[in-house]
């Protein structure tokens, strides 16, 4: 790997309850995180999110905003990183849809945040949920990602 890769997370909130998935895939196979995956060339973020949300559970969402971005590094044994993701988190809201894992998920589930806090989950996302328990992120006001496409 020569350089990061930007991914994009799905932060779905209902009825206080988070949406989780179980990786099918490293990094963090087996464990629980949200839904979410690359953005692919000419797809902007909000984009991106909405495809990897239909893709893994398939529902469908509001996407509202970005809440949080996290920088995730994998190192091997031999301390070469394996990976380097930047992490972009959208929040969405109003789920609709019959939830049913798929693609890149063993399972599908929505939790409460203290049912969420007690699973296997990965690093990046227990630091998400963290930071939501703690208040910590704009759930009220997300920040509202613009795409800037030119021609050169």
């Amino acid at each position: 790997m020569s350089k990061p890769i930007v991914g994009v997370g799905c932060l779905v909130i209902d009825d206080g309850k988070v949406l989780l998935i179980r990786r099918a895939r490293p990094p963090g196979a087996g464990m629980w995180s949200i839904p979410g995956g690359h953005i692919e060339l000419g797809e902007d973020i909000m984009e991106a999110a909405a495809r990897e949300l239909k893709e893994e559970t398939g529902l469908e969402a509001d996407p509202i905003g970005v809440v949080n971005v996290d920088t995730l590094i994998v190192t091997g044994d031999r301390g070469g990183i394996k990976t380097h993701y930047i992490l972009i988190d959208i929040l969405f809201t109003n789920p609709k849809g019959q939830l049913k894992a798929s693609s890149d998920a063993l399972e599908a589930k929505f939790y409460t945040l203290e049912e969420a806090l007690k699973t296997q989950l990965t690093p990046s996302v227990r630091g998400l949920l963290e930071k939501v328990k703690r208040g910590e992120l704009p759930l009220e006001k997300p920040i509202k990602p613009l795409t800037y496409k030119t021609i050169e």
